[in-house]
């Protein structure tokens, strides 16, 4: 690559608070998290973190609450380096606690609604134009298509609304054929994606286009499952640069298999996440 590639993130990020409980309660139960970590997670923040570990110039549009939680929230996204834009809504951030058990699987409580920014907040939508790549988290459909703007488009199965109201094309749609919100075929699809990229945890995975479906292998899970927190949105970072960086889409997905399941050890995603390299 002769100059740093441009990439762009648009999506929620929440105020995570992550630690191990002994069993998830049940009802009238109360847990005790062990060992907490605050981050910045959610789609948006998760896919940021993964995209900031490499060469590429990364921005981020999203939306910020008014508290302390806000604040903390761009602190730690200062931290991760990148361009952060944000708007500021007028009320609380949102915050999720994620419980992690013995197994490793997570479950989640999400305090308020995730926030996303909209088309219409002033934001530098301009720079998208200038994008090799843009993954796309968020649920405004005109964002949605001021995203567009960029070489490649990859979005998230979890926003098919988005993306059926919006009427965009987009280059990959990327999900988990294992979560019913984001399970599904190209033909779900009003305008068919390039392809769907449906992964299987160790199963690997599959992609589907108009040629056909074939599948990827997966990367060997560290030994020790700590946490399945973010991997999801850690492969979908990887892959939107490998896509960015010129690298065909089932070299891309194999290769981005190693940064979802590096995430697997924990204690969270994005101290976990491996340095992006280029193809």
């Amino acid at each position: 690559m002769s100059q740093a590639l441009r990439i762009a993130v648009i999506g929620h990020v929440e105020h995570v608070t992550a630690g191990r409980v002994a069993a998830v309660p049940r009802a009238g139960e109360i847990a005790h998290l062990e060992g907490p970590r605050t981050f910045p997670g959610g789609g948006g923040g998760i896919a940021f973190a993964q995209l900031a570990r490499g060469a590429a110039e990364v921005h981020l549009f999203t939306a910020l609450g008014n508290d302390e939680a806000a604040r903390e929230v761009a602190a730690a996204v200062a931290r991760i380096g990148g361009h952060l834009h944000a708007v500021h809504r007028d009320g609380p951030h949102t915050r999720d606690v994620v419980m992690l058990d013995p197994a490793g699987e997570r479950t989640i409580v999400v305090v308020g609604q995730p926030l996303h920014p909209r088309a219409d907040d002033p934001l530098p939508w301009h720079l998208l134009a200038g994008c090799d790549a843009v993954y796309f988290t968020a649920e405004d459909p005109d964002a949605l298509r001021a995203a567009r703007r960029a070489r490649v488009l990859v979005a998230t199965a979890r926003r098919r609304s988005a993306l059926v109201r919006s009427g965009v094309y987009a280059d990959v749609i990327v999900g988990s054929a294992t979560d019913p919100r984001e399970a599904g075929a190209r033909a779900d699809y009003p305008v068919p994606p390039g392809a769907l990229v449906l992964t299987e945890g160790e199963r690997g995975g599959r992609i589907e286009t108009a040629a056909g479906v074939e599948r990827f292998a997966a990367t060997p899970p560290p030994a020790v499952r700590a946490s399945a927190y973010g991997a999801g949105d850690s492969f979908a970072g990887a892959l939107t640069y490998l896509l960015a960086a010129g690298l065909p889409l089932p070299a891309a997905c194999e290769r981005a298999g190693r940064y979802g399941a590096a995430v697997l050890a924990g204690p969270d995603p994005i101290s976990a996440q491996l340095p992006l390299t280029p193809p």
